[in-house]
């Protein structure tokens, strides 16, 4: 939770800033299998309306469950470990499984309902990103497998 103690912790949640200590990380958050989220900036924690931000910790040799965000846009920081961020893709004709191998320092960007996993492939290593979305909580819909997005047989139905 913030850390109120600073400055003005009368005054409304929208009309002052908030400090979000390391160590004061929110893990009452949406959750899929292999991974660990924890909510920084939320509508719970400091009133936010249109963001939410947070990190997520990925095990060793560990992948997440098939997952999308709903509506929401979701922006992806490396800070340690080398996640890989996977999904389908059929530009070709035929669903391929594509990914993204990344540092600590890149960036991931997944848009709306678009299907996917993280994955850490270091046996000793945990994986940490930063996660920035465009809503104010976070959005976790687990999926049975992973389908390219926008096409009919997924399993949120047309389009999704």
């Amino acid at each position: 939770m913030p850390d109120d103690s600073e400055a003005g912790s009368t005054l409304p949640l929208r009309a002052r800033l908030h400090h979000i200590r390391a160590d004061a990380l929110d893990g009452d958050t949406a959750q899929s299998g292999g991974m660990r989220r924890f909510a920084a900036v939320s509508g719970q924690s400091v009133g936010s309306e249109r963001i939410w931000m947070g990190q997520t910790h990925v095990a060793p040799a560990t992948a997440s469950s098939d997952h999308h965000h709903g509506a929401s846009e979701t922006a992806i920081h490396v800070v340690s470990g080398h996640p890989e961020f996977v999904f389908l893709d059929d530009t070709n004709g035929t669903p391929e499984e594509v990914r993204l191998r990344t540092s600590p320092g890149d960036y991931v960007f997944v848009p709306p309902y678009v299907p996917h996993r993280e994955e850490n492939p270091d046996a000793d290593e945990e994986a940490v990103v930063v996660i920035a979305r465009s809503t104010q909580e976070a959005i976790v819909v687990n999926l049975p497998h992973l389908y390219v997005h926008g096409r009919e047989d997924g399993p949120d139905g047309p389009g999704h």
